[in-house]
């Protein structure tokens, strides 16, 4: 089967116009119809209808469009794969990883991880924490690095690295030595921007509130976005240190002390499927471990996950 047919098919089945499909795919509308006979007399059965100057696939066609699209799957996985042997990669590693973790330290593991083996093809997927241990348990991902522990079963889940929370206000730009804001004053006079990281923030305005501060709140969903908003001048926030070290260092941010306040520690965890996985895994778990020993496995729930 031509395979551009097939691209032909599912473009044309999305568009429910041929000149449209011509259009989308850079070749001629007569091409089209032409790919389109090509199919439907392969497989014997009329694909599309015609209504009016548009057309609808048949319920075959309804019927064939799952198995045009994962045959289609299939063949770009074989290219890619292909591709990949020809350049020299013997086996594949797709880690998941929260946004958090990939920017403080993916960098710094990977140029470990293809120093070491520069014949695993690496595929990243960011995906939020409470994501990962679905893609890792589904076979989307090969391991997840994540700061939540996931919830499913068949999982190994290894204790990284713990990160302590941080207040952060934005530097006011003047003299260096003069005294640090007011924490206290500092949370009550600005907007406290919150739920930018999953496992803290229910239990800290608990706290903050039975300690009786009237909080205005501004619930912001993304690190990155919480920061820009606080260098902005839009608020001030409770975040991990690794988030925002970069901008302790460049003097964008001050961390306050926070005295009479406990904050909480955030973790890092490996998500690994049960019995190990593959080789690259076991690669790269061997690479976290010289890095963040002993790296104990974590019960949740009372059941060990390992």
């Amino acid at each position: 089967m031509d395979f551009r047919v097939l691209q032909t098919f599912l473009v044309a089945a999305t568009t429910e116009n041929f000149h449209q499909a011509a259009e989308a795919l850079f070749i001629a509308q007569p091409t089209v119809s032409q790919h389109i006979r090509q199919l439907e007399k392969e497989l014997g059965i009329p694909l599309f209808e015609r209504v009016g100057k548009r057309v609808r696939l048949t319920a075959a066609g309804r019927r064939y469009l799952p198995h045009a699209k994962e045959l289609l799957e299939q063949w770009h996985h074989s290219m890619e794969d292909l591709q990949a042997w020809r350049q020299g990669y013997r086996e594949k590693l797709q880690i998941a990883v929260s946004p958090i973790i990939a920017r403080a330290r993916l960098s710094h593991l990977l140029h470990r991880f293809t120093k070491l083996y520069p014949d695993v093809d690496l595929s990243i997927r960011i995906a939020e924490s409470v994501d990962i241990g679905p893609l890792v348990q589904s076979g989307q991902a090969d391991l997840g690095l994540s700061r939540i522990v996931p919830g499913e079963f068949h999982l190994s889940t290894y204790l990284l690295y713990e990160d302590p929370i941080v207040f952060a206000v934005p530097h006011n730009g003047g003299d260096m030595e003069a005294p640090l804001p007011d924490w206290e004053q500092e949370l009550q006079t600005k907007r406290l921007l919150t739920h930018n990281h999953p496992g803290y923030w229910d239990d800290l305005l608990l706290l903050l509130r039975q300690r009786g501060f009237s909080l205005r709140t501004m619930t912001v969903s993304q690190v990155d976005i919480t920061k820009r908003f606080i260098e902005d001048g839009l608020g001030v926030s409770f975040l991990p240190r690794s988030a925002v070290s970069r901008e302790f260092f460049e003097n964008r941010f001050i961390e306050l002390p926070t005295p009479g306040l406990t904050l909480p520690k955030v973790a890092s965890y490996l998500v690994v499927p049960k019995g190990g996985g593959t080789t690259p895994v076991q690669d790269f778990k061997e690479i976290l471990q010289g890095l963040y020993p002993p790296m104990p496995p974590v019960v949740h729930g009372g059941r060990n996950l390992t």
